[in-house]
């Protein structure tokens, strides 16, 4: 699913007016927040929420000029103190819907090359602790966004843990396959074609490194990441160049498919922008000419794929960072993963982040408000798709990985649905358990969509919003200690490994819908093609809609369920 990129959101706050620019906070420098590390001296601020916060980190040397389409050099250390209270500049990337509230418009060249860094949270009483450090990899299809997105800071004060998001490459500056780039390596690392796995890696070795200082634990580095996050959490698990790199892993909606390295330079389809098609529209094929293109201009040969965002190939098989053969398989080889305890998991609802962008799904009412055009059809539709995620990112890699031997693996599904009503417009029905929606809950920042915000996390829900953040907070912080969530540190119910009794998964939800509870049942294509089949909600030609919807996406699969429910052959 890494190929969609949410707009739909956009669309949720159009009905809800522009969403508001965050505000910046004054940036304070701490005297007790100065840390000397390997780069030299730094200061650092304490945040609203009262933690220790360290923003803006270089963790490699710009990836610039010459270093364009190369791993990660070392950075350079800083004579006096360095101020660490800003932000840096995000990725260079195309802004798109979602940079409304910063009143940019869709198809924007913004941020910099110049963007290798971390932001550190931290209790204020953790230096001298060795905290359990996890390190969070942002989403966005590996096209789009930032580290300031995600603030640590209640993370780390409820959970006594060290929150490091992190920064890396994104769209062609990160994932580009190209001959002229390998002919030109300096190392065998930049012979890759995952630049971005490389930059991960590089700010883990940075974090083994320098950690400490802050309070955290340099023996003990969870990686967790969301959507694009847990797509590159996987393809981590799977390099043999992240050897050692850390210790759990947890993959929130993310995906374990690859591309094939010919498919990626040259035999992808030309509106998919194979490198190979890209360097022909830019007028030159050899490295120093790529590496001299423009930012802007190397964006800008790029065509979106309708769906707001570049669409270009990331996680690879290059050889180099990534087996040469399906990500996904390497899941099913023992010693071809990383057999570090896993978390993996999706939202029962992750469509309807994108069902509620399609005019064919949604209307608008009195111009303005968005509503279902068939409720049962939208609620189907949704259903069906996001269970497909759910089996190919969570029980298909689960049953893989312990037939291989690897059983330390926790599964779940994200639940809650309770977003409020605004007129016309009831962002439950429309979002309910969407993708990202989970994200708010284990940073435990009710901060999404802007304004909509306001309507989708009301005050009838506080409570019980707030009770169900801690509870997974907790579970996420004792997996980052203990390797395992077990009852989260504060007398939860027992989240069992998947393959106890086989395929168990918690499902996190409020009080108001049962709370979190233990689900047993592997999910399979066979028990997802009987209930289409069989689901009264729809007629013949509605589940040949569903399979042809499939098709966009899985082909085989598609094949597969359209014969057993009568679509065989396309619709006309």
């Amino acid at each position: 699913m890494k190929q969609f990129l949410p707009i739909a959101a956009a669309l949720m706050l159009a009905a809800c007016g522009q969403a508001d620019a965050p505000a910046a906070a004054p940036a304070v420098p701490d005297e007790a927040t100065v840390r000397v590390i390997a780069g030299g001296e730094i200061i650092g601020l304490t945040t609203a929420a009262g933690a220790h916060a360290w923003r803006a980190i270089p963790f490699a040397a710009p990836p610039v000029g010459d270093l364009r389409w190369r791993a990660p050099r070392a950075p350079q250390g800083w004579q006096g103190r360095r101020d660490a209270t800003a932000f840096s500049a995000r990725c260079a990337q195309m802004s798109n819907a979602l940079n409304a509230s910063e009143g940019l418009e869709p198809g924007l060249f913004i941020g910099a090359e110049d963007c290798l860094t971390l932001d550190i949270y931290a209790p204020p009483d953790a230096q001298d602790k060795k905290l359990p450090v996890m390190v969070w990899i942002h989403g966005g299809s590996n096209v789009w966004g930032r580290s300031s997105s995600y603030d640590g800071s209640k993370l780390a004060l409820k959970e006594d843990v060290i929150i490091v998001p992190v920064q890396y490459r994104l769209g062609p500056f990160g994932w580009f396959a190209n001959g002229a780039m390998r002919d030109s390596a300096e190392t065998p690392e930049d012979a890759a074609a995952n630049f971005a796995l490389l930059d991960l890696m590089a700010s883990l070795r940075w974090v083994r490194e320098n950690i400490e200082a802050f309070g955290g634990d340099p023996a003990n580095i969870t990686i967790f990441g969301e959507s694009a996050g847990g797509h590159n959490v996987a393809a981590l698990l799977a390099s043999p160049l992240a050897e050692g790199l850390f210790d759990r892993a947890i993959i929130q909606s993310g995906s374990f498919d690859s591309v094939p390295l010919a498919e990626a330079e040259f035999s992808g389809a030309p509106e998919n922008n194979p490198s190979a098609v890209v360097a022909a529209r830019l007028g030159t094929t050899d490295a120093a000419g790529l590496r001299g293109v423009s930012a802007e201009a190397l964006l800008g040969a790029y065509s979106e794929n309708g769906r707001g965002r570049l669409a270009l190939a990331t996680v690879i098989e290059d050889g180099v960072t990534l087996p040469s053969y399906p990500l996904r398989e390497a899941f099913a080889i023992p010693g071809a993963f990383h057999a570090v305890p896993i978390i993996t998991g999706t939202n029962r609802d992750e469509m309807k982040f994108f069902h509620i962008a399609n005019p064919a799904l949604t209307k608008k009412i009195l111009g303005v408000f968005l509503a279902p055009r068939d409720k049962d059809y939208y609620n189907a539709v949704s259903e069906y798709l996001s269970r497909i995620w759910g089996i190919r990112s969570v029980d298909q890699p689960a049953a893989l990985m312990a037939a291989a031997g690897h059983e330390d693996v926790y599964a779940y599904r994200f639940d809650w649905d309770e977003g409020g009503r605004f007129l016309f417009t009831d962002t439950g029905q429309l979002l309910g358990a969407s993708h990202a929606m989970e994200i708010p809950f284990v940073f435990n920042r009710f901060v999404l969509f802007g304004k909509l915000d306001k309507i989708l996390f009301n005050k009838k829900t506080a409570q019980t919003r707030e009770e169900l953040a801690i509870r997974m907070g907790s579970y996420w912080a004792e997996f980052a200690r203990a390797g395992a969530p077990g009852v989260g540190g504060k007398d939860l119910p027992w989240w069992p490994k998947w393959s106890t009794a086989g395929g168990m998964l918690m499902r996190f939800d409020s009080a108001a819908d049962s709370g979190d509870i233990i689900l047993r049942k592997v999910a399979t294509f066979d028990d997802l093609t009987a209930d289409l089949k069989a689901d009264p909600r729809l007629s013949a030609d509605e589940r040949c809609k569903i399979v042809e919807a499939v098709r966009g996406w899985l082909d085989g699969v598609a094949t597969a369920i359209g014969e057993e429910v009568g679509c065989a052959a396309n619709p006309s």
